[in-house]
């Protein structure tokens, strides 16, 4: 009964969200094109298929992938897991070499989330179509999942620490900056977009889940001042690694070319 209540309320709440879509969608259709909806039974059952679909998908959000990752955060946080030694005044000592574990589940999760994005498949499917398969899609969600790795762990290191947010975000853009002059034109958009669409439906929730979590066990951390923040390193981190995949790989062709060059002509 209390999962029908609950599917009962966030179904009622995702047709409330989701209404100004159609109702725009509807107008414009009607009074702005004057021309009747087409496929009216077609677009009805798909917009039932859209709240089913977000209803259940919020559901499974908080009953599965927040409170997974709020349990294994405050699992390997905990003082006496980490190793957190007391002081004489009673305080507890926060050493960042005690939660190694941390850094190392941070990444695991943040390369295995981002794997099985859905927008971030979509992309990397077109983006290898429309390149004519010069950019291979296994490889540029392999860059952007390895990119997101870096960036929650590097962002579990910064809640571990204490240290602000502002000083990584802006060395990271700092570098993204950088690489942008150093990279080809024609892989600079589909890098930036890259970030965005890997902060999605799968990402954001487990690692939002992962930095309260380890927030709240982290002793001298505060979930709302500490716990927020890593969905940006998960967005500018793949940035930085599919430009770096990009000139790796124009490296490494300019050196395939020249060694070509000198085998012909000797």
């Amino acid at each position: 009964m209390e999962f029908v209540a609950d599917f009962v309320d966030t179904a009622f709440g995702t047709a409330v969200d989701v209404l100004p879509i159609a109702v725009i969608l509807v107008v414009f259709q009607v009074a702005v094109l004057r021309r009747r909806v087409p496929n009216l039974r077609r677009i009805l059952a798909g917009f039932v298929a859209v709240l089913l679909g977000l209803t259940l998908f919020l559901i499974g959000l908080e009953q599965a992938l927040f409170p997974i990752g709020e349990t294994m955060a405050r699992q390997l946080a905990a003082p006496e897991a980490a190793g957190a030694a007391a002081t004489p005044t009673g305080t507890t000592q926060v050493d960042w070499r005690d939660y190694m574990l941390v850094y190392a589940f941070a990444a695991a999760i943040g390369f295995a989330t981002t794997i099985a994005e859905p927008p971030l498949i979509a992309v990397a499917l077109k983006a290898e179509e429309a390149s004519g398969g010069a950019i291979g899609s296994w490889g540029l969600r392999l860059a952007v999942a390895v990119g997101v790795a870096v960036g929650v762990s590097l962002g579990a290191f910064r809640i571990v620490t204490g240290t602000p947010l502002s000083w990584y975000i802006i060395a990271a853009y700092a570098v993204v900056i950088v690489q942008t002059f150093g990279s080809s034109r024609s892989i600079v958009p589909l890098a930036y977009d890259s970030g965005g669409v890997t902060t999605s439906t799968v990402t954001v929730p487990v690692v939002a889940a992962l930095g309260l979590g380890l927030a709240a066990n982290v002793p001298g951390r505060n979930p709302l001042i500490d716990g927020f923040g890593l969905i940006a390193f998960a967005s500018v981190f793949p940035i930085m690694s599919v430009l770096g995949y990009s000139m790796a790989t124009s490296w490494l062709n300019r050196v395939r070319r020249a060694r070509r060059s000198s085998e012909e002509a000797t």
